[in-house]
């Protein structure tokens, strides 16, 4: 099923996109020549490939979690430019425009 001029117009409404008479011709054959391209792509049998999570083999490179002692809550705030007893203070930010 091609992609005409008005999906292209229906498509940019959707994303408040604008395009002149000359981009929305463009994009249509460009949207066009990549479903051609899937066409071809689908007549390829896979039947004998693995389905993939990843294109390319991953193995896990994270390091083993370790637990090492925080910071208390008073060093946790030493340095903080505003605070209460036991909070970081800071500005409001809900609200206000």
């Amino acid at each position: 099923m091609p992609v005409t001029i008005e999906d292209v117009e229906h498509i940019a409404k959707l994303a408040r996109l604008e395009f002149s008479e000359e981009e929305k011709e463009k994009f249509t054959h460009q949207l066009n020549q990549i479903l051609t391209y899937m066409a071809q792509l689908n007549k390829i049998d896979t039947s004998a490939v693995e389905p993939l999570s990843h294109v390319i083999e991953l193995s896990n490179v994270f390091r083993p979690d370790v637990v090492k002692p925080g910071l208390t809550q008073e060093k946790a705030l030493k340095n903080a430019p505003a605070k209460t007893e036991k909070f970081f203070k800071v500005p409001k930010v809900i609200g206000e425009r």
